[in-house]
């Protein structure tokens, strides 16, 4: 079993910048990738950024340039800075990690990010 939890999230302007964290918790050992998805209002839940083991990042079109992901192993922490925030980054943004074998996803309660105007 894996618990991921995020932090971080609320409310910005635009052109503003935030950074969400997710906490791994559990078998974190099997964990084989985690990243970061968003569902707006009326909207499918959509991939934001991907970071595997190994340190391969993977990054949807609308994000690239703006947003980074990154880990601290350490800490068993993926981050999500996000910069140049525009009113259409405004989701839940959901943390997510899945595992090498049974490729089995976790997800985290998810934290609202909005972005003003």
């Amino acid at each position: 079993q894996v618990q991921v939890v995020e932090s971080g999230g609320g409310l910005v302007q635009t052109g503003g910048s935030l950074r969400l964290s997710c906490a791994a918790s559990g078998s974190i050992f099997s964990i084989r990738a985690m990243g970061w998805y968003r569902q707006a209002p009326g909207k499918q839940r959509e991939l934001v950024a991907t970071i595997t083991s190994g340190g391969n990042t993977n990054y949807a079109d609308s994000v690239k340039g703006r947003f980074t992901i990154s880990r601290d192993n350490a800490k068993n922490t993926v981050y999500l800075q996000m910069n140049s925030l525009k009113p259409e980054d405004t989701a839940v943004y959901y943390c997510n990690a899945v595992t090498a074998i049974s490729l089995r996803n976790y997800w985290g309660q998810g934290t609202q990010v909005t972005v003003s105007s």
